[in-house]
């Protein structure tokens, strides 16, 4: 039975590819170009800014928001965390046999953005910290007999702590735990004591701003997933379920909150580092722990300083790239503010930033989710000795996918990312410029952004894959 997880967070097998990943980049490069001009030729009016509102029956409403389903999904959601963070301090510290590795960096982490994509802001029902939250108030409101009072969130901040907490998360995971070995190196132990601690903090931010305050602005999770539910034909408006225009709701989430295009730069810039950690920046991270490793600086310190430069490095990158289109649309005669159009034009990317996440991570999430329901589940600590489903023994069939399948999702969702992200470019390009001439001369710089991510993605992976 094979227990290691993927290496290299599910990049292609190290084999020859089936076509070359420069002719992708190439071949990439063209489809943008043609759509660019398709939609400069056919696209003429704005479409993205009326969602198009349909309200469901009112019984489903009724039913998915009721109180039972309610309780149901946030008790269920309090427990897995609390049985997360008992196996990762009380169980194995083997990360590929304890259930709170995968469950914490797999199963939520990458399953998540996937569901919301989909059917929209799902983990609202299932966030453990507002469902003990709400709890917590509810239980003050009758002690007390009446509501908890909070302090005014400070609007300045907006979504700040929700990009500078993603940027935590992920250094824990990549850069803290990169000396394990395996794709998710970190040491259960230290996943479980993180998880016990941000409860603290975030149950601690929810009692001083308000609970959905603080899940719209500041808790790192639903402000994530949030993000990429707005991709999503279902929402809630008025508190009622409903359909709406695919990606329309995207066009208004960053642009009114402070701090929403930091969260969708950290998105791509995380995950572009992770990929790029074993693969595309392997030479160079050797390079600079060889020079601070000679500086007299400890073995442990050297991998984590280096990978967090290197980071810090790619987060910077990704936002140079953006701002710079943004800086070259403001050329254009008409153009609103720097500010404006950088929060304007954010949305954009939130479908690239889904497109990293799947070609990255689309076999981990495959492979290590036989794990999570099988010997997971019915071993949590990965002491070998339960075996509550009867699947302790089961291992992950790594025949499920073939290194070829798993290019070609790959490439297929980078290239569908940025097509659409230039789709919903082209179309705030309309609102700011009323003559669609001018839209279109300003996506010369969002085209060379577009491209300029395809061929980065295409190169992490082709790297990664050699």
């Amino acid at each position: 039975m094979n227990l290691a997880l993927p290496y290299a967070h599910a990049l292609v097998a190290k084999q020859d590819l089936p076509i070359p990943a420069w002719l992708f980049a190439w071949a990439a490069s063209i489809v943008l170009v043609v759509s660019f001009f398709a939609l400069s030729a056919a696209w003429r009016k704005p479409r993205f800014e009326e969602e198009r509102w349909r309200p469901s029956a009112a019984w489903l409403t009724t039913v998915l928001r009721s109180w039972p389903i309610q309780v149901l999904c946030g008790g269920l959601a309090v427990f897995l965390l609390g049985v997360g963070i008992y196996s990762g301090i009380h169980g194995t510290e083997a990360p590929d046999r304890n259930f709170a590795i995968t469950f914490f960096f797999v199963t939520a982490w990458i399953g998540f953005p996937f569901v919301s994509a989909l059917f929209g802001d799902v983990f609202r029902a299932f966030n453990p910290w507002r469902a003990i939250a709400r709890v917590g108030g509810g239980a003050y409101r009758l002690l007390a007999g009446r509501r908890m009072r909070h302090l005014a969130y400070p609007e300045r901040l907006g979504r700040w702590p929700a990009a500078i907490g993603l940027l935590g998360f992920v250094w824990l995971e990549v850069v803290y735990g990169s000396s394990g070995g395996v794709a998710v190196g970190l040491e259960p132990h230290a996943a479980g004591v993180a998880a016990c601690v941000y409860t603290g903090y975030t149950l601690a931010m929810m009692a001083l701003f308000g609970c959905e305050k603080w899940c719209a602005r500041g808790e790192v999770f639903s402000v994530y997933f949030g993000m990429f539910s707005q991709l999503a034909p279902f929402g809630v408006k008025d508190g009622r379920i409903g359909r709406r225009r695919p990606l329309a709701a995207a066009t208004r989430w960053a642009t009114d909150v402070r701090g929403s295009t930091a969260v969708v730069i950290a998105s791509i810039a995380t995950t572009s580092f992770d990929g790029a950690e074993d693969g595309a920046y392997k030479a160079a991270l050797e390079h600079v722990e060889k020079w601070l490793g000679e500086a007299g600086v400890g073995p442990l310190a050297t991998i984590r300083i280096a990978d967090t430069i290197f980071m810090a490095a790619t987060v910077a990158g990704v936002a140079i790239v953006y701002l710079l289109g943004v800086k070259g649309m403001q050329s254009v005669p008409g153009a609103p503010r720097f500010k404006e159009l950088a929060r304007g034009f954010a949305h954009s990317l939130i479908p690239i930033a889904l497109a990293y996440l799947v070609a990255h991570y689309f076999s981990l999430f495959v492979y290590q989710e036989q794990a999570q329901f099988t010997y997971l589940l019915s071993d949590p600590l990965g002491t070998s000795t339960t075996n509550l489903f009867g699947t302790a023994e089961y291992g992950i069939d790594f025949s499920a996918l073939s290194p070829n399948v798993i290019w070609y999702v790959q490439v297929a969702a980078l290239l569908a990312g940025h097509v659409l992200g230039l789709t919903l470019a082209h179309d705030k390009a309309l609102v700011y410029w009323r003559d669609y001439r001018r839209a279109s001369r300003s996506q010369y710089w969002m085209l060379a952004v577009m491209v300029a991510f395809t061929c980065f993605g295409l190169y992490l992976l082709s790297v990664g894959a050699s």
